[in-house]
């Protein structure tokens, strides 16, 4: 009994917020988007170009793969004498273009390991 419980992994997939109005009632509600509320998006119409580009040849997406990290390379643990002083985080996040250039990313290896059949494993 104690093996199978220190085998369980608990995974945290994400959090909904509600709102003081919404926990009244027991019924729940699709989150709401985080753009939802933006009236104005200066870079939608680069979130749409990145969006719609298709991946549909394999030196293409070999060098989408290449070129886009699969983790921010400016995470990082600066250490004195084997003592973390400080943690940079992720600043990735901070990018305006994030999910889409990850999604963008993500279709690419998609194209390499079903179309092609290439083994994807050297990009992760």
């Amino acid at each position: 009994m104690k093996s199978q419980q220190a085998n369980q992994k608990i995974a945290l997939e994400g959090w909904v917020w509600l709102s003081p109005e919404a926990r009244s009632t027991n019924t729940m509600s699709a989150p709401q988007s985080v753009h939802q509320g933006v009236k104005f998006d200066p870079l939608r119409p680069l979130r749409n170009c990145l969006d719609q580009i298709q991946v549909q040849n394999s030196g293409f997406a070999h060098r989408l793969c290449q070129f886009i990290p699969a983790q921010c390379p400016f995470e990082r643990d600066i250490k004195l004498f084997g003592k973390t002083l400080i943690h940079i985080p992720s600043m990735c996040k901070l990018n305006p273009l994030y999910e889409e250039v990850v999604a963008l990313r993500f279709r690419a290896l998609c194209y390499l390991a079903d179309e092609c059949g290439e083994d994807v494993s050297i990009y992760c």
